[in-house]
């Protein structure tokens, strides 16, 4: 099944950045379209989940559920029997 498609948008580029979409797309023989959806979902499965991950700690950590750094550290290496006498 095909994913639903958005209305079309409009995007200025950069010229560099349109003439390298248009060498791999040449390369692939895709379309424009087809290489920067795949760009997109590249940056949104790393960079853009990053940040996703961050802002929803934040809010998290705003909410006054942390935890110190010494105990966290702590709380770790009590399992680690060689490691135990870290930070102590």
């Amino acid at each position: 099944m095909a994913t639903p498609l958005s209305d079309p948008i409009a995007v200025r580029l950069p010229a560099d950045v349109l003439e390298g979409i248009d060498e791999v797309a040449a390369i692939l023989d895709r379309k424009r379209s087809w290489i920067i959806v795949r760009a997109l979902k590249n940056y949104l499965a790393g960079e853009g989940q990053y940040l996703r991950d961050l802002a929803a700690a934040r809010k998290e950590a705003g909410t006054g559920n942390v935890v110190e750094g010494d105990q966290l550290l702590n709380e770790l290496t009590d399992d680690l029997p060689l490691y135990g006498t870290i930070g102590r």
